[in-house]
């Protein structure tokens, strides 16, 4: 479908023609598998703090509605395009199913600089989006979550939004907002905490020792920052952080202690005193043991993926790797990928936590919820790399082929 023409969901769409040869899935089974149930656009004119009125282009994107109601994050940044939307639905249909969560994939975004806009500007956009998707969206039907650019305030707004227009508090109507609202605690740290558990798996299968292992992160947002945190507790150096600005290198070790710090203060990794400055492109070439794309699609490229020097690639963000990169990757044979569906999904099980929790009324705590969490993850991870063994087959291979299968098994009976 043209509508969807973007460099991101042709990306997924080649990884899912891949798997649906590998499953054999015949091909008049294949479009209704792979393109969205529901996409919907919205124009969201907004009032800014100088009296003009600016327009914006929402999205939001429902993948399939067949293993329950829909679920994704939204985001807000500059880029967000219909197509790229399409993408992450997709790939948040196959997560879920792979996770055995029941849900459909869906994703939100709205095109615009969050760090441009006031939090004035940020509410009153927030609102008129949730407003404008009120007959799309509800507990049983699609349910939001932070993304890129987005946070629990977001969703406190987005809550308050529908909440009014229902009549009632509804808080499962999003997840990823504050707990003292319904939020679930160990919701913010899950998708980081996800990360570095599967790392630590796949470190005792490389018999890779944590406090002689290094670690490289590209993304220092919510996931990236929680996932070196995480990954220094178990005795992992960090040796290279990077964020939109650009990153840092310390062959030492960063302390993330003072980074954190001086992120809060300046907004942006770039400028630590306690490590020398550090492109993007570099980092991601860094010499490692542990490689953390933890920021934006396509970043391990054609052009790079020759060049990366480490065991473990863990894909914390959506698509990092290209299909091209994929081919390459597969056949150097020396780096062991944890690939985004599954690695990141600690954010969307928990999110599923969150949701039981507030239908319920019935709230866990920190330990229960990262108790569940590890044991979903542990399942999806064992199940994987069973699969690859047995069928010789990249690890993103064998995830993919036990999302959509799973997926196609529930298609086909409707």
């Amino acid at each position: 479908m043209d509508i969807y023409d973007h460099p991101t969901f042709r990306m997924a769409g080649q990884q899912f023609d891949l798997v649906a040869d590998l499953l054999q899935i015949p091909d008049a089974e294949r479009g209704r598998l792979k393109f969205p149930k529901r996409s919907m656009t919205v124009a969201l004119p907004v009032k800014r703090d100088d009296g003009r009125v600016e327009v914006f282009s929402g999205y939001r994107v429902q993948h399939h509605l067949t293993l329950g109601p829909t679920k994704g994050g939204l985001r807000f940044h500059p880029d967000v395009a219909l197509g790229e939307v399409a993408a992450l639905a997709m790939w948040m249909s196959w997560k879920c199913a792979l996770t055995g969560l029941p849900y459909g994939g869906a994703k939100g975004g709205i095109a615009c600089d969050p760090h441009a806009l006031s939090t004035g500007e940020l509410e009153r956009l927030t609102r008129r989006y949730t407003q404008e998707m009120i007959p799309f969206i509800g507990p049983q039907v699609d349910i939001m979550a932070p993304d890129v650019g987005t946070n629990e305030q977001i969703m406190a707004w987005m809550m308050d939004s529908y909440s009014t227009h229902m009549g009632y508090t509804v808080p499962s109507i999003v997840t990823g907002k504050p707990v003292g609202l319904g939020g679930s605690v160990g919701r913010r740290e899950a998708t980081g905490r996800g990360v570095s558990y599967l790392i630590n798996r796949a470190m005792d299968g490389l018999s890779l020792v944590a406090n002689k292992a290094t670690a490289v992160v590209q993304g220092y947002g919510n996931v990236g920052s929680v996932t070196a945190f995480s990954l220094a507790k178990y005795g992992v150096k960090i040796i290279a952080i990077s964020d939109v600005n650009g990153g840092i290198y310390n062959a030492k070790g960063i302390d993330l202690w003072k980074l954190e710090k001086h992120n809060e203060e300046r907004r942006t990794v770039v400028g630590f005193s306690g490590a020398e400055p550090l492109t993007n492109e570099q980092l991601l070439v860094t010499p490692c043991d542990i490689l953390v794309p933890a920021a934006m699609e396509r970043q391990i490229t054609e052009a790079n993926a020759g060049k990366i020097r480490c065991r473990i690639l863990a894909e914390a963000a959506n698509g990092p790797t290209t299909p091209e990169a994929d081919v390459l990757l597969d056949q150097r044979g020396d780096i062991f990928v944890i690939p985004d569906i599954l690695c990141n999904a600690g954010g969307v099980i928990v999110s599923y936590f969150e949701w039981v929790q507030d239908l319920q009324s019935f709230f866990w705590t920190e330990s229960e919820v990262v108790d569940k969490l590890f044991r979903i993850l542990e399942g999806a991870f064992t199940q994987t790399l069973n699969l690859s063994r047995q069928q010789k087959i990249s690890m993103r291979l064998a995830a993919l082929s036990l999302g959509v299968k799973r997926v196609q098994e529930h298609v086909l009976q409707m």
